[in-house]
């Protein structure tokens, strides 16, 4: 059996909508278990993960305002969500590895998450390796693009050196005659005021 990242979440927990709620604790244990994390769903389980992985990075529990944590949709919240939801479908290929839709999803989840680490990472990079290590993220940044380099692509690349430098000399032609041209003016008009 392959381990879940929803493993560590305790059993006895109560889903995220009950966990609250003051009349819990003079609840029946029966009511209590059916309400608890042993019976949830796979979406209740995630949605408790979603926000524990939120909690890790809050800087105090009053925390709503702060970069990473601002409001419903804000950077990290989607990091965080992005994160959970990579590490489920991780967990659904290696049991299911020829699922292409879920497979395309899992890599544009990566992507949305590795622009937003980007982001992250030039704008504040103590919150991003923050992020990082809380969420246990090994963020590598992009590789530098680089073409492949073919006798096609040479050739093409010198003709357009050779007609840019051909232009230039023609451009420098017609400057040479319009500076002596400008100069010549300017002769004649201190001339005439002469």
């Amino acid at each position: 059996d392959i381990p879940s990242h929803l493993d560590d979440l305790p059993p006895t927990l109560l889903k995220k909508d009950y966990a609250n709620l003051p009349i819990m604790n003079s609840v029946d244990d029966v009511v209590k278990r059916l309400l608890s994390l042993e019976m949830a769903s796979q979406k209740e389980k995630m949605k408790v993960k979603i926000q524990q992985l939120v909690e890790k990075v809050r800087r105090s529990p009053n925390d709503n305002g702060s970069f990473e944590v601002q409001g419903n949709f804000s950077l990290f919240f989607t990091v965080a969500i992005l994160t959970a939801r990579i590490r489920t479908l991780e967990e659904h290929l290696q049991r299911h590895p020829k699922d292409k839709r879920n497979r395309r999803c899992m890599l544009m989840d990566l992507d949305r998450r590795r622009k937003m680490l980007g982001y992250l990472r030039r704008v504040n990079y103590s919150t991003f390796e923050n992020t990082c290590k809380h969420l246990d993220i090994q963020y590598s940044p992009p590789q530098p693009y680089a073409r492949r380099v073919t006798k096609r692509w040479l050739v093409k690349k010198a003709f357009c050196i050779k007609v840019f430098q051909e232009k230039q000399k023609l451009k420098a032609a017609e400057r040479l005659k319009q500076r002596r041209e400008w100069k010549a003016r300017a002769r004649a008009a201190r001339a005439q005021q002469e």
